[in-house]
C-alpha cells in the first residue's frame, strides 16, 4: 500500500482500535481516534496514565485498525513501533491533530490548559506493514 493511500485513508476515517501488548503478553485493545502527521504517520491522544501508554513504553509494538463510518467496507490495518511523545514536546502535535480531525477550537488557550491538566501524550506509529493487500 502506498504512503498516499495512508494518507488518504486517515484523512477521511478516524475510528479506530489499538492493539498493545500487556506484560504478560495478553493483548490490550483500546478504541481511539487517530489523526496522520505531516510525515504519514498514524498518531493518537491518550493520556500519560492510560494502559496503553504504560504498554507502548515498555513494548513498542502496536497494531491499528481503522474503520469507516460505514463500518463494513473499506478498513485498514497498520502495524509497526510506537513512539510515546510527552509534554511539552508533545504540544504543538496535539494542537495539529486536534486541527487535522475537528477543526479549529473555540480557544487554544483552554485546549492546551486541558492537555496538560490531563497529562496527555502524543502516540506516533511508525509503520512496518500496511494493508490489507488482498481482500477474500
Amino acid at each position: 500500500m502506498t504512503t498516499q493511500r495512508l494518507r488518504d485513508f486517515l484523512s477521511a476515517s478516524h475510528q479506530a482500535v489499538l492493539a498493545t501488548y500487556h506484560a504478560d503478553g495478553r493483548i490490550q485493545q483500546s478504541p481511539v481516534t487517530v489523526g496522520i502527521d505531516a510525515e504519514g504517520k498514524p498518531i493518537i491522544s491518550s493520556r500519560e496514565t492510560a494502559v496503553k501508554v504504560k504498554n507502548l513504553l515498555r513494548d513498542p509494538r502496536a497494531s491499528l485498525v481503522v474503520l469507516t463510518e460505514r463500518f463494513y467496507g473499506d478498513w485498514l490495518l497498520v502495524e509497526g513501533e510506537a513512539e510515546v511523545v510527552h509534554l511539552p514536546e508533545a504540544m504543538e502535535g496535539l494542537v495539529t491533530y486536534y486541527r487535522d480531525i475537528s477543526g479549529e477550537h473555540p480557544d487554544w488557550d483552554d485546549y492546551r490548559s486541558a492537555m496538560v491538566r490531563d497529562q496527555r501524550v502524543l502516540i506516533r506509529i511508525t509503520p512496518s506493514k500496511v494493508g490489507p493487500t488482498i481482500h477474500g
